[in-house]
């Protein structure tokens, strides 16, 4: 896509205006999705396995259906066929599979039938009255022991075409990429290391669980409301699911109390839909906390092998990694990203990187914030510095000298154009936390993190009102800030205030399609169509006032809020503000709007490094983080308070996963801390201030500059915190969590 309209000053852009939505949320106006309500709505509970894999010999659900306050009860058989020969391909028949059990149930949690009812209290009576038989098999939640050759199958021909032959049938992708020859790079090596690390599962830990409010008529029409980070495609699947025309399922999306990529897929959706086409009545239902840690997405666990080479000056000759990682009972684990992002921010001559997505019984893995990126980050950047330590080498210095740039042929094929990784390192050397005094007990740690960021389908509609104000509709749920920083980039263009512009996070049935608000993605690409919306607006104005001027189109041009001419030659006119053109277009042409629709694909990676400080106890093995810096690229930051809330919320998530967070499974395959009493993300009292510092590198593919910076936060934590603690306890700490447990057993040498 060409961009010609790039700016470099601007007059809204990087400004820190309020929040559009912050009043609503405040006050508890805001309607997020457990606060929809329709008349007659009845309320829906879902049965789940108590087994992590068993087969379903019978159903019985008369008892439940008989109950005076059961309107429905569904089970897979209300479910259609999905257009996939079930059971060997097509995510369809995966997610399916996912929201209600077929002929097996493969997880602990997994969902066996529903029910609904006029209370809430019925629908959950009513669950204990369904039978169901069940002949329990074999299970396995470990990564490495489901690629073993006598782990039980979960599904057999699940795997796809990149497999190779002789792997267990598990294994259902495999990824290699990169160049070089890494063997002769080892032997040009001063130091070579190569180690194992291991990462346990994670959840996203989102406050708001999974709710919705579905209704679905005889007729195949339906409307649904749920919390959601895409809701074409909550659309696109439910309607496959129930066998209906797309068109005919008109979703909104609600307020969203946190995804982080955790809401990009369906999980209770179908099933309220099933069950409100039965009772023909709507049907709402919101998950409990239980639910959402059982049978919704969380991180894969991966274990790694990460070699790397190194000579005396600190330069890198050759890395190595294998990674494989486990996403549940379906395919979809990020093995590849995960490979593809663990040496990125390097430019090496020798690399090879393999990843595995490797199916086990576990609920199917969802996106959680650059999906895969942060396990790879954390073994390569805990080898870098341990290379760095036995070489005496600054760390920072080290990654200097390796840092990618542009030009750099990545690690996993393309080229690099403008890219800011250089800048990070070099405002992480010059900034007073790298050079601070520590204390006894202390280390300090360092990471550079690397994310693709993503364009994706979008569609942006904008039209002006008779007083000058302007209404833009986006299809990308709100889940960054995303209101506040379309309709800054709308003022930029348009030239009036923020505060005239009126951002709308259009249904299904009022916008075109839109890709799901992830991938980094709706900054950038819905950003970019906001700008091109408002351009095309612009023209039209313009239009109207070369027509009341009577001069060509050409010879006027948009400054400042108002329509001019573009030379002396044009003419001698006052500038025609914006408010004067849309009060008269009912008499001059109409409506005036602006629309855009594209895939672009200009979004440009993003690097980001952090600094950590952390204070071990070596008699407890309690960490304690004492400081934080998170130094990223934002390429241009359009509401900067946002953006720093972005690096904040990656460190603070990136602090729980390598200090506390993990899925903890028992021998009998049940998740032993489904409740966030048990499964512990960091609360204020966890967390130091977290400073940031935003760095510009202009991202060439995109007309203000900007780069995606939703997911890079959350990359580098891991790595780093995992490199202070090493550096405090004097030991390498090679498994996430780093528990206090662990921590003591690595310093009695048992780890």
């Amino acid at each position: 896509m060409a961009l010609d309209d790039r700016k470099s000053h601007f007059t809204f852009v990087g400004t820190r205006p309020n929040r559009p939505d912050g009043l609503d949320k405040v006050t508890g106006r805001a309607r997020f999705g457990a606060d929809v309500t329709a008349p007659g709505m009845l309320f829906g509970a879902i049965l789940r396995s108590p087994h992590a894999h068993a087969r379903i010999v019978r159903i019985d659900t008369s008892k439940a259906e008989a109950h005076r306050d059961v309107k429905a009860v569904v089970t897979r058989a209300d479910f259609a066929d999905v257009p996939f020969k079930p059971g060997l391909e097509g995510e369809f028949w995966n997610v399916l599979e996912n929201v209600m059990a077929g002929e097996k149930a493969l997880y602990d949690g997994h969902a066996v039938a529903a029910v609904a009812a006029s209370s809430a209290l019925a629908a959950r009576d009513a669950l204990k009255l369904i039978e169901v038989e069940y002949e329990v098999l074999p299970h396995v939640t470990d990564v490495d022991k489901a690629m073993a050759p006598d782990a039980p199958v979960i599904r057999e021909g699940a795997a796809d075409y990149s497999v190779p032959e002789g792997m267990h049938p598990n294994v259902v992708r495999y990824h290699e990429s990169g160049h070089g020859d890494v063997e002769a790079g080892f032997a040009e090596a001063d130091l070579v290391i190569e180690d194992h690390f291991v990462t346990e599962a994670t959840h996203q830990g989102y406050i708001e669980p999974h709710a919705c409010l579905a209704s679905l008529g005889a007729d195949g029409k339906g409307e649904l409301w749920c919390c959601t980070q895409g809701h074409w495609i909550v659309q696109k699947t439910c309607a496959a699911l129930l066998g209906i025309e797309t068109a005919q399922l008109r979703v909104t999306a609600s307020e969203i109390g946190g995804g982080f990529g955790g809401k990009t897929t369906v999980f209770i959706e179908p099933v309220a839909l099933a069950l409100s086409r039965k009772a023909n009545r709507p049907v709402k239902i919101v998950m409990s906390r239980s639910e959402v840690l059982r049978a919704t997405g969380p991180t894969a666990s991966a274990s790694m092998d990460v070699k790397i080479g190194m000579k005396k000056d600190g330069t890198i000759t050759a890395a190595q990694g294998v990674f494989r990682l486990q996403g549940g009972a379906f395919p979809g684990a990020p093995g590849d990203m995960t490979a593809m992002c663990a040496f990125a921010p390097y430019n090496l001559t020798n690399v090879r990187q393999v990843g595995y997505d490797v199916m086990s019984n576990r609920p199917k893995q969802a996106a959680y914030r650059a999906p895969g990126a942060p396990m790879g980050a954390f073994a390569v950047e805990s080898v870098i510095d341990e290379l760095c330590k036995k070489l005496g080498l600054d760390p920072v210095d080290v990654r200097l000298k390796n840092a990618a740039h542009e030009g750099t042929k990545a690690s996993y094929g393309p080229t690099y154009d403008r890219i800011g990784l250089v800048e990070t390192l070099e405002a992480a050397k010059a900034h007073p936390h790298y050079s601070a005094p520590l204390k006894q007990g202390q280390g300090r740690g360092i990471a550079c993190g690397f994310w693709f960021n993503h364009g994706g389908e979008t569609s942006v509609s904008l039209a002006l009102s008779e007083d000058g104000s302007a209404q833009l509709m986006v299809g990308t749920p709100d889940i960054g800030g995303s209101r506040a920083s379309m309709a800054l980039m709308a003022a930029e263009v348009l030239g009036i205030p923020y505060e005239n512009i009126r951002v709308t996070i259009a249904d299904t049935a009022t916008l075109g399609y839109n890709d799901v608000s992830h991938g980094s993605r709706v900054t950038y690409a819905s950003g970019l169509a906001t700008i091109k919306a408002a351009q095309h607006a612009v023209e039209k104005l313009c239009e109207r006032a070369a027509a009341k001027w009577g001069i060509p189109v050409d010879a006027v041009k948009w400054e400042n809020g108002c329509a001019v001419p573009s030379g002396p030659n044009a003419g001698d006119f006052d500038p025609l503000p914006l408010a004067e053109i849309t009060a008269d277009m009912g008499r001059t042409g109409g409506p005036i709007s602006g629309h855009f629709e594209s895939t672009p694909e200009g979004a440009g990676v993003s690097f980001g490094t952090h600094i950590v400080d952390a204070e071990v106890d070596p008699e407890t093995g309690k960490t304690s983080i004492t400081r934080y810096t998170v130094i990223q690229d934002a390429g241009k930051a359009i509401h900067p308070a946002y953006v720093e809330g972005q690096f904040q919320g990656g460190a603070a998530q990136g602090i729980g996963w390598a200090l506390n967070e993990e899925y903890i499974y028992g021998e009998n395959g049940r998740l032993q801390n489904p409740v966030f009493l048990d499964y512990r993300i960091p609360v204020a009292s966890d967390l130091p201030m977290i400073d940031t510092v935003i760095v510009e590198v202009p991202n060439p593919g995109h007309p203000f500059g900007v780069r995606g910076v939703g997911e890079t936060g959350i990359v580098p934590p891991l790595a780093a915190i995992a490199n202070a603690v090493s550096n405090a306890a004097g030991v390498r700490m090679r498994q996430l969590p780093m528990s206090p447990p662990r921590i003591l057993a690595a310093l009695k040498g048992d780890g």
